[in-house]
């Protein structure tokens, strides 16, 4: 999973990621992106392989996160070069070497500019950060011709109706409760295809990809360790109290809640 956090979330927002909530330097908080990873890196190393990433490729992956794309874009992948960027790159830190470089920095600063790449990667950034459309034409500008953007990011399966189950009461509170903390917006996300083809890049296509919500599975847990981080913010929202949030966290805990996660929705890209 990636986190790449902005200095400030949209207007009303309390703070970007890592500022509010997800602060890299609390306990746990490597292990619940490395949850995340768990359950989507497979999917992100598969489509990767059918875009022809290899020894020739160079690489940036956005919002490296605890660096398991970059560590595997590095060894397995075999590539040329690989930069792996966030703006705390403590969880980087310790893989440096190799074809692996780790650079500090702020995607939204307006003089980011680390080269030109044969693959530029994000995954699970752009959600939470603002004027995403806009970071998106800026990743593609550091493509070479030829070079894929590949952007994945979260997909809301959950909220839109009913039954409200104690499960889909949470997911609604937890994503008014990001929105409304550090300005957390998966709105846009399912519209990534159509962005990218109006900024112009070829061989345009999506896929999603729905882990299970089984006893023990690593996307069960990583909603019960974000939902722990996020208590406070997701009860404020008023949405449910802290009896139903209980029986929430019970049915993800034991696998009975029947009900479909979060899912990843990647989008890929040519540029001519």
């Amino acid at each position: 999973m990636c986190a790449d956090p902005t200095t400030a979330g949209p207007a009303g927002a309390e703070g970007g990621y890592g500022e509010s909530l997800f602060e890299p330097w609390k306990p746990g908080e490597g292990e619940r992106i490395d949850l995340g990873s768990l359950a989507y890196d497979h999917v992100t190393r598969a489509r990767l392989r059918a875009l022809g990433v290899g020894p020739n490729t160079r690489c940036l992956d956005v919002g490296a996160g605890t660096g398991t794309v970059a560590r595997w874009l590095a060894g397995e992948a075999a590539a040329a070069d690989v930069l792996a960027v966030d703006r705390d790159v403590r969880f980087l830190e310790p893989y440096a070497g190799g074809t692996l470089r780790i650079l500090a920095a702020d995607i939204t600063a307006p003089d980011f500019d680390p080269g030109r790449f044969d693959l530029v990667h994000a995954r699970f950034v752009l959600m939470h950060l603002p004027d995403s459309r806009r970071l998106i034409a800026r990743l593609r500008d550091l493509l070479v011709p030829g070079g894929h953007l590949v952007l994945g990011d979260a997909i809301d399966l959950t909220t839109a109706g009913p039954p409200d189950t104690p499960y889909r009461l949470a997911m609604r509170a937890m994503w008014q409760a990001l929105r409304a903390s550090i300005g957390t917006d998966v709105s846009w996300t399912p519209d990534y295809p159509h962005l990218l083809r109006e900024l112009g890049l070829s061989e345009v296509a999506a896929e999603v990809h729905v882990p299970p919500l089984t006893e023990g599975s690593p996307i069960a847990s990583f909603w019960l360790d974000t939902w722990a981080r996020s208590r406070e913010a997701m009860l404020a929202t008023g949405l449910l109290g802290a009896a139903q949030l209980a029986e929430a966290q019970e049915a993800l805990a034991t696998g009975t809640a029947a009900d479909l996660s979060p899912g990843l929705v990647t989008a890929w890209g040519r540029r001519r």
